[in-house]
């Protein structure tokens, strides 16, 4: 079965997005290999307010080859998304995207997309690139109200020239109460 993989970069102090939604203190090292982190890719969920900062930066709805977009929202119409598929369901989609086959899935931005795919199981790892600056406030990693979510260490690695450090984890399934 497909895995879906919530990840991407976040400030020491959990935030996604500055303030002002700004991206500006993400910096990128030059050790990382963001082709052979993509590779094992063939699907981006995007969350309605990430792909408005997308559109807003140019690349709405553009995809590399081989990958398809999918923008989760409940207001947009298909119109706003040339080039990407919408979703008004994203917990059926996802559903129905893990059952065929298929390379595995990236959440790519959208913390409130996150929290909902999470509290209906439907997140399988967790992958993070903490870069070394704290923001003070803006868009969390994992937005209020959610559940607990218990995490296991799959690997780690500290990029020396930047002081980045990527932490992936698998989620821990919780057991279902008879």
């Amino acid at each position: 079965m497909r895995k879906v993989v919530y990840g991407g970069a976040m400030s020491l102090d959990g935030f996604i997005a500055g303030p002002n939604g700004e991206y500006d203190w993400i910096v990128m090292d030059p050790d990382v290999d963001f082709a052979a982190l993509m590779g094992r890719f063939d699907t981006f969920l995007i969350g309605r307010k990430t792909f408005e900062a997308m559109r807003g930066m140019g690349g709405a709805g553009k995809s590399a080859r081989g990958i398809r977009n999918i923008v989760c929202s409940h207001t947009l119409r298909p119109e706003d998304c040339p080039g990407a598929t919408l979703s008004d369901d994203a917990v059926a989609t996802v559903a129905d995207l893990r059952a065929k086959p298929g390379k595995d899935i990236s959440l790519f931005g959208g913390g409130e997309l996150f929290r909902s795919l999470l509290a209906a199981g439907l997140v399988d790892e967790v992958s993070v690139a903490v870069i070394p600056v704290l923001l003070g406030g803006g868009v969390p990693l994992l937005p209020v109200p959610a559940d607990r979510a218990r995490l296991t260490l799959t690997t780690h690695r500290v990029y020396e020239k930047t002081g980045t450090v990527r932490l992936d984890y698998d989620v821990v399934r919780r057991k279902r109460k008879k």
